[in-house]
């Protein structure tokens, strides 16, 4: 039996791509980068992975220097934008984490940037629900690390990890926690431990 749920963030709890789309397009623009475009459908693939490796495939014919000087600009003008515009929240979450909080400690695991996760909270009103995050930013951790590191400050021994794409499945079999995956979200897990096709799912399964 479980002892606590770990969550992703992007393509989990939310859709930010329309938003971030914008934030992005608007940071390459201020660099003189208009010839480079970024849209939603691409960063839903996207997501998941590092910031500097989404950027990477953003731009990869730009040079480190530029890549590097993009993320930070990019990461302001994305917490700006989302400051004014809230993001797609998949359906039922309050009713679903207020049902599994009752049973079970909470946590979230994203490879974001430092702030992102505070922020989503504030916006949303989550933060009542969860014991604990994490993310690279903070710790200089990839997801795998972050899990395990969750995991060791929060005595878990079995937790489990809700997650939308095979990256994340991917962090989870490095970490040895089962994934549960969100199938609504971005992506595909080849053999996920077990699937959900809305978040209130999460309340019936047999964790």
């Amino acid at each position: 039996m479980t002892d606590g749920i770990i969550f992703d963030v992007d393509g989990t709890f939310w859709d930010t791509t329309f938003i971030v789309e914008k934030a992005w397009n608007a940071a390459l623009d201020e660099m003189g980068l208009s010839h480079i475009r970024v849209t939603a459908e691409q960063l839903k693939g996207l997501f998941g992975l590092p910031m500097d490796v989404i950027i990477e495939n953003i731009m990869p014919e730009q040079e480190k220097a530029v890549q590097e000087a993009y993320l930070p600009l990019c990461s302001r003008y994305e917490f700006e934008y989302l400051e004014k515009e809230m993001g797609r929240l998949y359906p039922d979450f309050e009713e679903t984490l207020d049902g599994l909080s009752k049973k079970y400690p909470l946590f979230i695991v994203s490879n974001c940037q430092s702030g992102y996760i505070e922020m989503f909270l504030e916006k949303t009103g989550f933060g009542k629900y969860f014991k604990d995050y994490v993310c690279p930013g903070d710790s200089g951790l990839l997801k795998a690390g972050n899990i395990s590191l969750i995991a060791e400050r929060n005595g878990l021994k079995a937790p489990v990890y809700v997650g939308d794409t095979q990256m994340d499945a991917n962090a989870c079999k490095e970490a040895g926690v089962p994934i549960v995956h969100a199938r609504y979200g971005f992506g595909t897990v080849e053999e996920p431990d077990y699937v959900i096709d809305r978040p209130i799912e999460l309340l019936e399964l047999d964790l």
